[in-house]
């Protein structure tokens, strides 16, 4: 029985549906009925921030890749009247809500959920996804940490579904250019990539414990995570900032960064060591000095310059990946003011370093500089639409399910884990301290039980990922 089934059977005695096993396919023959022409059934299960975006790319492509939203689903049943209102007004259809997203993956008339939870439920939702055969659109970091990360590879292989992970830019048709240009050699040989991360971030405030609001389903959104009180400053959006639920900015932007980095660099194995360190800075360290107005930032949450903080994560943080042939990749998060770097001017993005020369990546443009040249030698004819190149990549996940390949997939879950795990093992060397091998043939550590032990985490029963998918 799966562990989906199960869950079912404990916490709900079956009542959210027949499981994929009862309607007489297995997963793998019911991921491969969809025809060239069929309608793809979607749920999109996260609807808040991202979620939005979500909605958005899949409205745009209901006629071209006749796609339709059936079902949006969020534990926060608040969100439900807006977002419906945002799909009927795209689409002219109104889709179904949902707050269990159990009860989403038991419908059978669904093909595929697009998942845009808190990291921290990622890689379970992805399982159950796959093992009631459905194909996943699941967004970065892949996985929160690193063991269920692999156990999402092995799922989607199992079950024969395709798993995309949100990286945009793999879809992005000049930073695919770019990527081909360092491939074939246009700086020569290159030894070294530098990822950016420049986002000033201001104090997303105190974590004060509360009751819930009504129609959220906080037991639920807590789900994998270990138990403890609600507070308005660990759930929405600030939950990125909370070890047990996110990764910080290194596992928040980072991996669009990391993703590119490792691209460009050509290494699809692990890196042989890692040292990353940092801290968090400029922010008062008693209450009684915080008393700044909040202000209203992306995410619908209220900062306050730089007043106090419960965050746990690092807001400046610096890692260094070494790859077994000497390779080096770097990646910076300066989380509060700073200068920019590169000809553009680039606050988030990526540079390589060649023995001829240098190219950088900003946003969806690129320019490559020979040697000690000022001028740029080459580069991308024009910007491209960053709206457009992110659409793309939703149109190559509904390409990608009519083709029945992975390899159709500009991101499939095995790239999308590859990446996840730079900024994932870049976080375990800062939080105990030290340079760490890793081994990647069994994706250990060398030696080093304390950093094993940040390889996975202890789940909250009944929401186990399990070690059988």
């Amino acid at each position: 029985m799966t562990a989906r089934r199960e869950f079912l059977k404990k916490s709900l005695a079956g009542t959210a549906g027949i499981a994929i096993g009862g309607i007489g396919f297995s997963a793998k023959s019911y991921a491969s009925i969809i025809g060239a022409n069929d309608r793809i059934n979607l749920a999109i299960i996260g609807i808040r921030n991202q979620g939005s975006v979500h909605i958005r790319n899949y409205c745009k492509l209901k006629d071209s890749h006749n796609v339709q939203i059936k079902t949006l689903c969020d534990t926060d049943e608040e969100l439900f009247e807006s977002r419906s209102k945002m799909v009927e007004k795209q689409t002219g259809i109104k889709p179904v809500t949902e707050w269990d997203l159990l009860k989403v993956l038991d419908d059978s008339e669904i093909d595929a959920v697009s998942i845009v939870t808190p990291n921290h439920w990622h890689a379970l939702a992805t399982v159950w996804a796959c093992q009631a055969g459905k194909h996943v659109y699941v967004e970065k970091p892949a996985s929160h940490n690193i063991w269920e990360g692999r156990k999402m590879v092995e799922a989607a292989r199992k079950y024969g579904v395709r798993v995309q992970v949100g990286l945009n830019s793999r879809s992005a048709q000049n930073v695919r250019e770019a990527i081909q240009f360092l491939h074939e050699g246009g700086i020569g040989e290159v030894y070294m990539a530098r990822g950016l991360c420049y986002k000033p971030r201001d104090s997303y405030g105190v974590a004060t414990p509360a009751e819930p609001p009504a129609g959220f389903h906080y037991e639920r959104w807590l789900g994998p995570a270990q138990w403890r009180p609600y507070s308005e400053k660990r759930s929405h959006y600030c939950w990125h900032w909370y070890w047990d639920t996110g990764n910080g900015d290194t596992g928040n932007t980072g991996p669009h960064q990391l993703d590119i980095a490792r691209w460009g660099l050509a290494k699809n194995e692990h890196p042989v060591s890692i040292f990353s360190d940092g801290g968090l800075y400029g922010f008062k360290k008693s209450a009684r000095e915080s008393n700044t107005p909040g202000r209203l930032v992306y995410g619908d949450v209220e900062v306050y310059g730089n007043d106090m903080t419960t965050q746990e994560t690092p807001n400046t943080q610096t890692a260094v990946f070494k790859y077994a042939d000497g390779t080096v990749l770097e990646f910076e998060t300066r989380g509060r003011y700073t200068n920019q770097e590169g000809f553009q001017g680039t606050e988030v993005g990526n540079i390589f370093y060649g023995s001829e020369g240098y190219l950088e990546i900003y946003g969806y443009t690129w320019r490559a500089f020979h040697e000690r040249g000022k001028e740029p030698f080459a580069g991308a004819k024009e910007d491209t639409s960053e709206a457009g190149d992110i659409n793309s990549h939703y149109a190559n996940f509904i390409d990608g399910i009519r083709s029945g390949s992975d390899y159709s997939l500009h991101a499939d879950i095995n790239e999308g884990y590859m990446s996840a795990c730079l900024p994932l093992l870049a976080n375990i060397s800062y939080r105990v301290g030290k340079q760490l091998k890793f081994n990647g043939t069994n994706e250990k550590f060398v030696n080093d039980p304390e950093a094993d032990g940040l390889l996975t985490r202890n789940y909250r029963e009944p929401y186990v990922v399990p070690e059988e998918v």
